[in-house]
């Protein structure tokens, strides 16, 4: 069986090296020395300001909108994980849909400033499969209109712009370190801003908005989280190079094996490299993505609709709305398996098998 993905296991031995610490310390979580080292490390490792290591990237979400005050409408993608619309939803807010580019998957910022009234807030976009949205004209449609941007880059760690990390951009950005992406901590989610005093607010947040052994300054949740989480982030970051170099050949492999399939791949941000995250096709009808998905199932290859369906077409909570592009590429895109066990004879068997679907 090959998997559509899998979680990059550390030698136990370095796994087990930081949880003897946690047992002698008896401090399991509520921001313990782990936790802090990580937060730490990672700062140091992605050469941003600020961050805070949280619960999960969707908490992170909704600690970002809560911190921000947003009400009212929120523009957003309508290709994502469902997460970056509950978020919204749950904070009371109203998700706005635009559509996206065609050859990046992203929100298209050229159509933003067409969905913007005067009860809009926001903009909260997605750097799908980790590849950076348009920050450059989101960031002036955001200072032209007074509106705060947060990106969703739960598949972005490691990415950047021109040597910028890709979480300095926006007034907030998170990331998801949950175990299906390249660097985890099992479960786990990063929240950063380069405003001093918006990091120290939702640092409260995270801790019920606690400001004191006795007083609280904010309406506050529970977005900590533990020492054994922050231990394998810990034990992972040190192979984090190696998890980079191998998805990078792998996605070598893929992309000479499947040159003249009748797909694309997302064109990514040209200052940016990718982090190769996923490897998403755009295959050239939904009928051939159906009879190579099929055809891989029977092999026990694990493939992903991912994002299938599109959000404005697939959440009971919302009016249903066709976007033509989100519409058309969420019924074309194949997401094919890619893990750091991967290996190129089976990058090479799957590729065998697609070609012979296609060609038959």
């Amino acid at each position: 069986m090959i998997p559509i993905t899998k979680p990059f296991l550390p030698p136990i031995e370095e796994y087990s090296h930081f949880v003897e610490g946690i047992y002698k310390r008896e401090w399991l979580t509520n921001l313990g020395p782990l936790a802090s080292q990580l937060e730490m490390d990672i700062k140091d490792y992605l050469n941003v300001k600020h961050l805070l290591f949280v619960t999960n990237g969707t908490i992170a979400l909704q600690m970002a909108i809560k911190a921000l005050n947003l009400t009212g409408e929120i523009i957003t993608t309508p290709f994502s994980f469902v997460a970056t619309t509950s978020s919204i939803v749950w904070e009371n807010c109203k998700p706005v849909f635009v559509d996206i580019n065609r050859n990046s998957l992203n929100i298209d910022s050229s159509k933003i400033e067409a969905a913007i009234t005067d009860k809009t807030t926001a903009i909260l976009a997605t750097h799908v499969y980790g590849n950076p949205c348009d920050v450059e004209n989101i960031e002036k449609i955001a200072e032209k209109y007074n509106l705060k941007v947060i990106y969703d880059g739960a598949h972005a760690f490691s990415v950047k712009i021109k040597e910028r990390s890709i979480f300095e951009y926006g007034d907030i950005s998170i990331c998801s370190l949950h175990a299906t992406k390249l660097y985890h901590s099992v479960e786990g989610g990063l929240i950063f801003t380069k405003d001093p005093d918006l990091l120290k607010k939702i640092a409260a947040i995270r801790n019920f908005g606690i400001s004191g052994y006795d007083s609280f300054s904010e309406l506050g949740i529970n977005g900590k989280n533990s020492e054994f989480h922050a231990a394998m982030g810990l034990a992972n970051l040190k192979h984090i190079t190696s998890i980079l170099d191998k998805r990078k050949i792998l996605v070598t492999q893929y992309n000479s094996l499947l040159s003249n399939l009748k797909a694309y791949i997302p064109e990514w941000h040209q200052d940016s490299e990718n982090n190769n995250a996923y490897y998403p096709v755009i295959l050239e009808s939904e009928e051939l993505l159906l009879k190579i998905k099929s055809e891989l199932d029977k092999n026990e290859i694990f493939t992903r609709r991912y994002f299938y369906p599109s959000l404005a077409e697939a959440l009971p909570y919302l009016e249903k709305q066709t976007l033509e592009i989100s519409h058309d590429i969420s019924k074309r895109v194949l997401c094919l398996p890619l893990y750091y066990d991967l290996t190129l004879e089976e990058v090479n068997f799957i590729c065998r098998l697609i070609l012979r679907v296609q060609n038959n």
